[in-house]
């Protein structure tokens, strides 16, 4: 298998996961972030973690928050970010801010979370975040990013 080719399936699982993982969640009820929703959601930590990394242009460290399908699919963290920024994730690298939405549990190993972001542009974006936890830690296995309406401040 070429390196394209694994990245084209990398990519696939980028843009294919969240919506299946939507229509899984669903089902589920949301949870709205409350004091004790937001202790109990270690995700976070890695989402944010990696979008730091992003922010920072450090392939290495947002690579380090990717599942293992990334780690597998490309052949450094380094090719890993060229391919994300070209994939139209760049609102994310460049945004002002974020904050969390409602999450929901898909069962014990994997959840959807809702980010929101400011774009350097003042637009809003919203993704839809994957994360699933491996080897005893959430990692990120796939973003759906979309551009909302309206601006932020």
């Amino acid at each position: 298998m070429t390196t394209l080719t694994l990245r084209a399936i990398a990519f696939g699982f980028i843009l294919g996961a969240a919506p299946v993982g939507v229509a899984l969640a669903q089902d589920a009820p949301a949870e709205t972030p409350s004091q004790s929703a937001v202790e109990e959601t270690p995700w976070r930590a890695t989402v944010t973690g990696q979008i730091e990394a992003f922010r920072s242009r450090d392939p290495s460290g947002a690579f380090e928050y990717a599942a293992d399908a990334f780690h597998q699919g490309f052949p450094s963290p380094e090719a890993f970010f060229v391919a994300i920024v070209g994939s139209g994730y760049a609102p994310i690298m460049e945004s002002r801010s974020h904050s969390f939405g409602e999450f929901r549990r898909i069962d014990d190993m994997t959840v959807m979370q809702r980010v929101k972001f400011v774009g350097r542009d003042q637009m809003l974006y919203e993704a839809l975040y994957l994360l699933g936890q491996e080897e005893g830690a959430w990692r990120v296995q796939g973003v759906q990013l979309m551009k909302q309406q309206g601006l932020g401040i």
